[in-house]
């Protein structure tokens, strides 16, 4: 027994010392493995990965190699280099370290799993006519949820609420119904049971992902998602044809027969789709409107545009505003949500390194990757924080976005050069958010009902903006550590 002991001991050493003795090739990227065997990095990796990956960059600069729980990980920072990583199909791959996360978060293996046809099926209806027809059912379940808000404040009377608590269920239960909602179905219990087992799940999420959870957080976690499959079931399994939730989901239960999915994992997936549809939209407009309660101008200048606009017209919540929304500009808004988003937006873009590659950058430098290592890009870091390219970038500007003249501005520069990537809130390339439009209607949608049917305002007038759970680093939309108490009431018509 002894003996064996001291076997598996040994053993455990050998793999730790093979581990820890990779060294700097030549022509490879600046390699720092941390002190710790094995672990490496992977603590101040995971508790926050902007602070720790702006001193790699401080230390190595726009390229370096970490190591974290035993594997290697190249860490590009350089945007006008991005598209070497984004264009190479072959020898970096996407595909598998996305498989990765769905076993250790959702518990779900899809062997089969096709990328290409997943995005064409996403794109069939999340752009074009089915764009539209979404659009407008979440613009009626925005309008219905906004309504019952209502029914609870009057002119005279205001209603507290943190924002990101408003934010999120609103945005939430909206989504909700337009794609996993049954037909004529606002029941408000089961809406609001599905987005506390939600909160709950999402709250553990980076530390599924990490595999960080403690024993109680295991079993809570494993609690709130079977309660998310039982719940998310019948709004495929047992509903008939004829409304747009009904023809999106047995759509995607088809794609995932086509690739030979089994029942229990096509349960699963659906906390997949919940999750990639939901996570990131209520978020975002918490986001957006801290800033503008906390930026004046900014919030002058909004409501101009959708004074301009003549939305508060629709007094009764009667009319329908979406086209005026879809078919005309708004700039100021726009602006508006390009820069939260370049605050807030703070997804790793990761592939694979199936083969050894040559990884050739924009400044002429070419660098060696191996065969089993992981390359990332962190575009929140660069470009979205990267001082050379955005002035002052950790201060909200409203009008960074734009032009002297209004119009979009598009054109930005670091070292003279004028910049493809200056912002990457929904990635790039081919694996951009298929998404992101629909997620776009949704928040100015939103965000314009609010504005245009209520007065809201900051319990504190000195309140500053929370700032970010660090540990959100790396998965879509950053989450506020906290909250920002504000409140509202039915705007006076006059």
């Amino acid at each position: 027994m002894l003996w064996t002991i001291f076997l598996l001991l040994n053993g455990l050493l050998a793999l730790v010392i093979l581990y820890s003795s990779r060294s700097r090739q030549k022509n490879e990227p600046p390699l720092d493995k941390g002190f710790i065997p094995w672990l490496g990095h992977a603590l101040e990796f995971g508790k926050d990965a902007a602070k720790f990956l702006t001193r790699m960059k401080q230390k190595h600069g726009d390229i370096f190699t970490v190591r974290v729980c035993g594997r290697y990980i190249t860490v590009l920072l350089d945007p006008n280099s991005y598209d070497a990583v984004l264009d190479d199909t072959v020898s970096l791959d996407f595909s598998r370290y996305a498989q990765v996360l769905m076993q250790k978060i959702f518990s779900l293996r899809l062997p089969n799993h096709n990328p290409d046809t997943e995005r064409a099926w996403m794109e069939q209806h999340f752009q074009g006519p089915s764009l539209a027809r979404l659009s407008s059912t979440m613009h009626l379940h925005l309008q219905t949820l906004l309504r019952d808000e209502e029914r609870s404040c009057s002119p005279a009377d205001w209603r507290q609420d943190g924002l990101f608590s408003l934010c999120y269920s609103l945005l939430f239960g909206a989504g909700y119904l337009t794609l996993f909602g049954a037909e004529n179905s606002n029941d408000v219990t089961a809406l609001a049971t599905v987005y506390k087992e939600f909160r709950t799940f999402d709250g553990l999420l980076a530390k599924l992902a990490r595999s960080t959870l403690k024993q109680e957080e295991k079993r809570t976690a494993s609690l709130s998602q079977e309660r998310l499959w039982e719940l998310l079931s019948p709004a495929w399994l047992s509903r008939g044809k004829g409304s747009e939730s009904s023809s999106w989901q047995q759509s995607y239960l088809s794609h995932l027969q086509t690739e030979g999915v089994d029942t229990e994992m096509q349960r699963r997936a659906m906390l997949l789709q919940l999750w990639v549809t939901q996570g990131n939209a209520g978020p975002a407009a918490f986001w957006l409107l801290s800033f503008l309660l906390t930026h004046p101008e900014a919030m002058r200048a909004v409501r101009k545009e959708i004074r301009g606009l003549r939305l508060q017209e629709d007094c009764s919540l009667q009319r329908h505003p979406l086209d005026t929304l879809e078919h005309h500009s708004t700039p100021v808004f726009d602006s508006v949500l390009s820069e939260t988003l370049r605050l807030t937006a703070a997804a790793i873009i990761t592939r694979e390194v199936v083969q050894d590659k040559t990884l050739r950058l924009a400044s002429g430098q070419a660098y060696d990757l191996r065969q089993g290592d992981r390359v990332c890009m962190f575009p929140f870091l660069s470009p979205q924080m990267d001082p050379q390219i955005h002035h002052d970038p950790q201060t909200f500007q409203y009008d960074r976005f734009l032009n002297a003249d209004g119009t979009e501005k598009k054109k930005f520069y670091k070292g003279g050069e004028r910049l493809k990537y200056y912002t990457m809130p929904w990635g790039a390339g081919n694996n951009m958010c298929v998404g992101r439009n629909f997620a776009v209607s949704g928040i100015k949608q939103f965000v314009f009902m609010v504005l245009s049917r209520l007065d809201l305002e900051l319990c504190d007038p000195t309140a500053i903006v929370p700032p970010v759970n660090p540990s959100r680093y790396g998965f879509g939309m950053l989450q506020p550590d906290g909250d920002l108490e504000v409140r509202y009431r039915l705007k006076t018509l006059h």
